[in-house]
């Protein structure tokens, strides 16, 4: 007996992962629609940054070559479901404001489930700019550490870059949106390595929590992050 629940256990633990794993692929593919979308339909990610940006993404999960490249090809085509991007705003427990992308194929659908895990936290939806005042859009460049510090502030400022933070294990280049692409071309010519980059929502301020109401938060932004309807989820943590 407790062979066969030691089993139950191991097929239980590869359901869930096979279910986060099709949702993450689910989530990039369609980020590449959008990216396609947002870039003109230019299938060259070298001249869509919003491409090469959802590509990023869809390999930071390990979608397959032949994944990314289907999806891309059904996206040119056109022959697939119509995705709606769209920002939602909220409250969270303890006074977080909570900014959301989501990329999905039923509004209806989407707008119940965030209702639904918000609701059941101690949140609540919030209307359009309600809390999006409280962020700031910007790129982020990570830098592994095998670079001295002095040499990356100089090149990174010279391409464009507004800021350099150092961090534990990572050197932050942020930048504007638009001069992401330039930036990060302009170093990786200076063959400074790259470890990822991305465009993120950065809170202005955070609000000050205990451990207790971290972890609560936590758990809020990995419940929503569950369903694959949702692209990011920004928090003022």
């Amino acid at each position: 007996m407790s062979g066969h629940s030691k089993w139950s256990k191991v097929k239980h633990q590869k359901a869930t992962t096979d279910v986060v794993k099709a949702a993450a692929f689910t989530r990039a593919s369609r980020g590449i629609t959008i990216a396609l979308k947002e870039g003109g339909g230019i299938t060259d990610p070298s001249q869509n940054f919003h491409l090469r940006l959802a590509i990023e993404k869809a390999r930071s999960v390990n979608m397959p070559k032949e994944n990314i490249e289907r999806a891309i090809e059904k996206a040119k085509k056109g022959d697939g479901e119509v995705i709606h991007q769209i920002v939602y705003e909220a409250y969270g427990p303890f006074g977080v404001a909570l900014y959301i992308e989501a990329a999905t194929n039923n509004i209806n659908r989407t707008v119940s489930y965030l209702k639904q895990v918000l609701e059941h936290a101690g949140g609540s939806m919030g209307t359009p700019g309600a809390v999006s005042y409280l962020f700031t859009r910007r790129g982020i460049i990570l830098i592994p550490k095998t670079i001295a510090f002095d040499v990356l502030y100089a090149d990174a400022l010279e391409a464009g870059a507004d800021d350099i933070v150092e961090k534990d294990d990572v050197f932050e280049v942020y930048t504007r949106p638009e001069t992401l692409g330039t930036v990060r071309t302009t170093l990786e010519k200076k063959h400074i390595p790259i470890e990822s980059f991305s465009i993120v929502m950065e809170a202005k301020a955070a609000v000050p929590l205990t451990e207790i109401q971290e972890e609560a938060i936590e758990a809020l932004l990995d419940r929503m992050e569950e369903s694959d309807d949702i692209q990011r989820v920004y928090a003022t943590i």
